[in-house]
């Protein structure tokens, strides 16, 4: 009996965590759950309580995605886990039309609060939750000059933080996306996170996909050149190309080390660099044929039925010689590619990073699944460096690009270190297409509990 048919059929008194228990106990022996109501109210005891923070609430926004796993049983790896945390607080930074955390607060007897202290406090005087979602990616905010929105990342963080340091208690943060648009308060927010030993979590969702063609790049794999591959937009998809890339590449020989410079191309400057051999053509090239198959076709043709769009690229050298490169080519949305050349192997190795087939909404069940368990075991499930590396190289990126003419940019403030982390427990493997399958229509509405297997 799935949670959103007891939902249906039961008084509106009942509460979030009687109808939890009640649904928790329909499904037990379903794959994935073996709850007992014991088990249930000894969880209950110990289950991180959260407040959640986000700009926006709509249909198919991030906090959308990232709240359902959090109040409803979800799939990762074909198997219906329940939510290890509660929700217990809400802050909304804007309303727009379509806005859905209205609904959502009421169905699931959540309080909002007019300022993230009083989220975070709960109405009292101390920091009254366990861990924070703050996400801050959607909504009416103006852009920078160079063509970053100005998303209040950095403000809900120094809000955060503040209370916890008025309370001297610190949890655990997970905040959406890359630190922020601006270098320098990015590494604040690190630093700050590393002074007061609070684990945090940030970045993309799209390393966490499944690899359609099998691909590990074991730790002090020698690699001599990798690519990565969007079809989206400039600045707010570049982050996710990039974390793709570095999430391959920060296993090989040596460790990660920094990145030194930073160049954005775009359209014929970023042809001519490539026949200078200035990036790889060829990695490119089988990087997109692990999505579009072999057929014979110019890298930057249309499509299929994409239409045209402007390739840009971002061209990275490594502290320690390597270098990498991540393009945009046609206008899909969910297109992530990789390839990568091993020394010693004759032909290049290339996958796709496949959201599932509701597309990149997907992509949030094995996220939720990776900062739940940050929330639970305060423990990173990657390290934070590679979003703080990646958000200096977007950074540098648009500089590159909106102030200096898609100049070179020199970046020592990024020549710094890092011990990769094996991350597979946290990806999805495939099976959960098994139970939501192409044929299955994507839900229209905020919904309970995803398919049961």
């Amino acid at each position: 009996m799935p949670d959103s048919f007891l939902r249906s059929h039961v008084s509106d008194s009942l509460s979030r965590r009687d109808l939890l228990k009640m649904g928790a106990a329909a499904m037990a022996g379903t794959a994935g759950l073996d709850w007992s109501q014991s088990e249930l109210e000894a969880a209950d005891s110990k289950r991180p309580q959260v407040a959640g923070i986000f700009t926006q609430f709509f249909y198919c926004s991030h906090a959308y995605h990232i709240f359902h796993p959090f109040l409803g049983p979800y799939l990762f790896n074909g198997k219906l886990l329940q939510p290890q945390c509660d929700v217990v607080s809400l802050y909304g930074d804007q309303f727009k039309e379509g806005d859905l955390s209205r609904g959502v607060a009421k169905k699931y007897d959540l309080p909002f609060y007019k300022t993230i202290g009083e989220a975070l406090r709960r109405g009292g005087d101390e920091l009254a939750v366990d861990a924070v979602l703050s996400i801050g990616e959607h909504g009416d905010y103006p852009d920078t000059k160079y063509g970053q929105t100005m998303y209040p990342r950095k403000r809900f963080f120094d809000e955060i933080v503040e209370v916890m340091k008025q309370s001297n208690r610190f949890v655990p943060v997970f905040s959406d996306k890359h630190f922020s648009y601006r270098w320098d308060w990015a590494r604040e927010m690190y630093d700050t996170s590393r002074k007061y030993e609070f684990p945090m979590m940030v970045g993309s969702s799209v390393p966490l996909a499944q690899r359609t063609i099998p691909l590990e790049i074991p730790s002090g794999t020698e690699l001599e050149d990798a690519v990565s591959i969007h079809g989206g937009p400039i600045e707010k998809y570049d982050i996710h190309g990039l974390e793709v890339l570095q999430s391959m590449v920060e296993f090989r020989k040596g460790g990660e080390t920094g990145i030194s410079a930073v160049q954005f191309l775009k359209g014929d400057d970023l042809i001519k660099a490539g026949r200078e051999g200035r990036w790889s053509m060829k990695l490119a090239e089988v990087a997109m044929q692990a999505e579009l198959g072999k057929s014979k076709r110019g890298l930057f043709d249309p499509i299929n039925k994409e239409g045209t769009s402007e390739p840009h690229g971002i061209l990275l050298e490594y502290k320690d010689g390597f270098r990498a490169t991540m393009l945009k080519i046609g206008t899909n949305g969910v297109r992530w590619n990789f390839a990568c050349q091993i020394k010693g192997e004759s032909k290049p190795k290339a996958t796709t990073f496949f959201p599932g087939p509701w597309g990149n909404r997907n992509l949030f069940r094995a996220f939720s699944h990776a900062i739940q368990h940050l929330f639970v075991h305060k423990e990173e499930p990657y390290p934070c460096e590679r979003t703080l590396l990646m958000t200096g190289v977007l950074d540098a990126a648009m500089h590159s690009y909106f102030e200096k003419g898609q100049a070179l940019m020199t970046t020592p403030q990024l020549e710094f270190a890092y011990k990769p982390k094996n991350f597979n427990q946290f990806r999805e493997m495939g099976s959960s297409w098994d139970v939501i399958t192409k044929e299955m229509p994507l839900p229209q509405d905020f919904v309970e509990a995803d398919p049961q297997p």
